[in-house]
């Protein structure tokens, strides 16, 4: 089934406790796109890069098999993003924010996308998630991802995006701030009121919930022996999940349960290397061995006293 992203595709500078990277890939779009051609080709990206944007990018995309008839490239310079992570690799610091050729970026979907059963609205403008949602015919599954920067500044606009979506990635700060409850269940359920069905609270290394009809569900973080980057663990976790559910096309609780597992084992992935580079070699059978441990580190035998 057809899959499409709107989101950023970026230049980062990244430093970590160990080591530090000059503009490798980034971007929301980028690692969901790439994460998910691992279940097919067919990722359908639309975006905006500049004239300084590097073909070797451009050639991991076409590699992957993602469609980049979205991807715009415009005068000017790719939107950069600069930041440093603390030493527990949890807490980081924003040095530099470049729009650049972003700020100006108005999505325009080729004829071919409109009809994309499976959509992904990454974490941009909510009036541009409305603009994309008013060119799709009849979607499937709308998913979208938020940050506090948008529900302080444009709740009603991101209000009207919830209303038209299934699925609502946040973090439990972004939560409990949509919802102006502490109690994180309470807070799911005030967010799900809004519109979407589905609600995915990411928690970093505490793994992420999800809120749903069928109750809630808890995919831990896969414990990694060595992180060396944990940029775009999030985005890959969402395009994990969209991607298992557009390969199986499969809406049922179950199914969903299976997702966040799948997009936990991709997100775990992730953070083994710098930007995207861990997904370079990826293969589905490694994917699909960490599922496994998975099941293997939540099993256990029924309590009993």
């Amino acid at each position: 089934m057809s899959l499409l992203v709107v989101g950023s595709v970026a230049l980062d500078s990244v430093e970590t406790p160990s080591a530090a990277r000059t503009d490798v890939l980034g971007g929301s779009a980028s690692f969901f796109s790439v994460v998910s051609s691992l279940l097919g080709p067919g990722v359908r990206l639309v975006a905006v890069v500049g004239e300084d944007f590097p073909e070797e990018h451009v050639a991991l995309f076409r590699e992957r098999g993602v469609d980049l008839a979205g991807l715009e490239r415009v005068a000017g310079r790719t939107f950069r993003w600069s930041g440093r992570y603390l030493p527990d690799l949890v807490g980081r610091e924003t040095l530099d924010t470049q729009l650049n050729v972003f700020e100006t970026f108005r999505p325009k979907l080729p004829e071919s996308y409109t009809d994309s059963s499976y959509v992904f609205l990454a974490n941009i403008d909510p009036g541009l998630q409305l603009q994309v949602l008013s060119q799709i015919r009849k979607p499937r599954l709308v998913a979208c991802d938020t940050m506090n920067f948008w529900i302080t500044g444009q709740l009603e606009a991101l209000r009207r995006v919830l209303r038209s979506t299934d699925v609502l990635f946040v973090n439990d700060e972004e939560v409990r701030q949509l919802s102006g409850r502490h109690n994180l269940v309470h807070a799911a359920a005030a967010v799900r009121e809004l519109g979407p069905r589905k609600l995915v609270v990411k928690r970093g290394d505490a793994g992420a919930l999800l809120f749903d009809e069928a109750g809630i569900f808890w995919a831990p973080a896969f414990p990694v022996e060595t992180i060396i980057d944990p940029t775009g663990a999030g985005d890959s976790f969402a395009g994990g999940f969209m991607s298992y559910l557009a390969h199986v096309d499969d809406l049922g609780p179950a199914a969903f349960r299976r997702a966040m597992i799948y997009g936990a084992a991709i997100a775990s992935f992730c953070v083994e290397d710098f930007s995207l580079d861990r997904f370079r070699s990826l293969q589905r059978d490694e994917v699909l061995r960490r599922c496994h441990a998975f099941r293997d580190l939540t099993r256990f035998e029924e309590v009993t006293l």
